[in-house]
């Protein structure tokens, strides 16, 4: 008779502002996929996070891998969104030093 295997929660959880979190931390799904991504493992993102668990980075990877093509598309509606708020911001607050002031103080400060 073969034991029964338990059942194991996917620790990842949609938040107030409907991000997705992992485990019970603030930490956002996609700084642990991102991080995966450029090549680090579940021990590297755990000192980079270290609220997280190292069990549930693992099982955060396991479900990413399993369900790419939906983490995938919440990453670029998350990348879009971030695009978004970033032109507003910036049409409504420009800056103030541009490169071109920036370029004519370099210039001044340069010897005759």
């Amino acid at each position: 008779m073969m034991a029964s295997l338990p059942v194991e929660t996917i620790p990842i959880r949609v938040d107030e502002h409907n991000r997705l979190r992992v485990g019970n931390t603030r930490v956002l799904l996609e700084l642990v996929v991102y991080s995966f991504r450029l090549g680090n493992t579940p021990e590297t993102i755990t000192d980079q996070y270290p609220s997280l668990s190292l069990e549930d980075v693992y099982l955060a990877i396991g479900y990413y891998l399993r369900h790419r093509d939906e983490i995938d598309t919440y990453l670029r509606e998350q990348e879009e969104e971030a695009s978004q708020a970033r032109r507003e911001w910036e049409a409504k607050h420009p800056p103030t030093l541009t490169r071109e002031i920036l370029l004519a103080r370099l210039d001044e400060k340069r010897p005759n």
